[in-house]
């Protein structure tokens, strides 16, 4: 065995290895497994607990994307992250806002008024996006086309990072090929850095928190990130890897709470509402959020109060709910038209760059484009996703389910949503999906998220980075793509 990782004979382009599917079951599936679990590749077994873990579901083989495609996906995310902050600090934002919260009063509407009641509040001037853009690869062009654009509780940072070392130990090992060699060449099989990259971006916002020491109780150091979880969290182990992170290579502590826990844990201080955790009087430095992107997060009144007192508070929020409202569907769509996006770049460049990516979205309200929307989705519902505006997956409405769909509701409600141009990627079909033990091997389609975070305020943008990648992806029987709600799996890249 060839044990430096370096492949005997170079791959072509787009090639899977020509293993058996009998030697990926009784060869690489132990080993994938055992590897996962040895080095955290894991989502939870819902024990309520946390204490049981089972093997994330991922690919068996890396997935072939373009290079110039990840390059560019790559390149762009920084000119995203600078777009999204300055739409967070936009009258035009409000604007968009105060209609889309009259056409969905359940979800925007009332975190819209939180918005107003307490996020315009805060004395923290500091703002923190960890935001993560995800492309399909069009089948023509080879580029990419943006899918959508998350500003809040982006998952899988921590296990993007453990599927490109799986899928890198199994080729180092000899697992891809029949004579126990390397099938890929050292350079081709992508590890994500998202994290370490995404702690980092974590760090930098800590590090501009200002602990107030002027009553000797606390110190500079005396801060801490609280993350904002959800009860029986099936993707704990993902949070976990940026926890243990953030204190193994920055020294930052952290604590995990629930919506329906936080009042009881944590007050204000009497300065500037500053968020204390009771048990060790430490001041709450980011909080972070990895929910409260769906209705069914905020369960009772209680729970949207508990936001309220979140976005008040002199915490630098990630995000804060300018932040996570730029992320609305409705927002994505009206980005598409040039007069709405050259608001906020000026660059000709950047512009034509950015624009490159989107498809076309139209809105399904009385404006001309609007009409255009409402009579091709019933002339031609098979070229359209419809979004509401939610995150989390499961929400979105394909093809010629549609017009059945849109049929039962008030027109009025029509607005609410958008109609996005199905992006034409081509197929996968010669990799493996393994989901708890077992092997799918239907023909897959795969998305690529790019991360980025940004710290920010008004006036200065106090960093900007690229912060890692993810790569997921799902039978193309499947129209949805999550991965803990059951829909697809995470992969890792093979640039060719």
């Amino acid at each position: 065995m060839n044990i430096t990782g370096a492949a005997t004979n170079k791959v072509q382009h787009g090639e899977f290895p020509s293993v058996s599917k009998s030697f990926i079951e009784s060869e690489i599936i132990p080993e994938l497994q055992q590897w996962s679990l040895c080095n955290g590749l894991v989502l939870t077994s819902n024990d309520g607990n946390g204490n049981v873990a089972k093997v994330a579901p991922t690919t068996v083989f890396p997935t072939p994307i373009p290079r110039k495609a990840f390059e560019q996906a790559k390149l762009l995310q920084k000119s995203f992250n600078q777009l999204y902050a300055q739409i967070s600090n936009s009258e035009w934002l409000v604007e968009e806002l105060e209609q889309l919260a009259a056409v969905d009063p359940e979800f925007t509407g009332k975190l819209f008024k939180l918005f107003k009641e307490y996020t315009l509040k805060s004395k923290q001037t500091t703002k923190f996006g960890i935001f993560r853009s995800d492309y399909l690869v069009d089948r023509k062009s080879q580029s990419i086309k943006q899918v959508e654009f998350n500003t809040v509780s982006v998952s899988f940072p921590g296990l993007s990072s453990k599927v490109g070392e799986l899928h890198s130990f199994l080729n180092a090992m000899g697992k891809y090929d029949n004579k126990g060699d390397p099938f890929y060449q050292a350079g081709e099989l992508h590890v994500s850095e998202s994290i370490v990259f995404v702690v980092r971006g974590i760090a930098s916002a800590m590090n501009l928190y200002q602990v107030d020491t002027s009553n000797k109780v606390r110190e500079q150091d005396d801060k801490i990130v609280l993350f904002v979880v959800e009860e029986n969290e099936s993707n704990l182990y993902d949070q976990k890897l940026i926890e243990y992170n953030l204190l193994k290579i920055y020294g930052i502590n952290s604590v995990r709470c629930p919506f329906k826990d936080i009042k009881t844990h944590f007050e204000y201080s009497t300065e500037n509402k500053r968020l204390i955790h009771k048990t060790t009087n430490r001041e709450v430095g980011v909080v972070y959020y990895r929910t409260g992107y769906d209705l069914a997060d905020y369960i009772d009144t209680s729970a949207w109060e508990t936001r309220g007192f979140l976005e008040e508070s002199y915490a630098i929020k990630a995000p804060d709910l300018s932040i996570q409202l730029a992320g609305a569907k409705k927002i994505q769509q009206s980005l598409t038209r040039e007069s709405i996006i050259s608001k906020y770049v000026d660059d000709s460049i950047v512009k034509k760059q950015l624009m490159e990516t989107f498809v076309k979205i139209y809105p399904l309200d009385d404006s001309s484009e609007g009409l255009k929307g409402q009579k091709l989705v019933m002339e031609t519902p098979e070229n359209y996703v419809l979004k509401p505006q939610r995150e989390g997956g499961g929400h979105n409405v394909y093809k010629k389910d549609i017009p059945e769909f849109l049929n039962k509701l008030p027109k009025e409600q029509w607005k609410a949503y958008i109609l996005m141009e199905i992006i034409d990627t081509a197929s996968r079909k010669e990799n493996y999906i393994v989901r708890d033990g077992k092997l799918s091997s239907e023909p897959i389609i795969s998305e690529l998220g790019i991360y980025g975070t940004i710290v920010f305020d008004k006036n200065h943008i106090s960093k900007n980075d690229y912060s890692g990648s993810l790569l997921r992806s799902k039978l193309m029987t499947s129209n949805e793509g999550g991965v803990v709600a059951g829909y697809g799996c995470i992969d890792s890249m093979y640039l060719f």
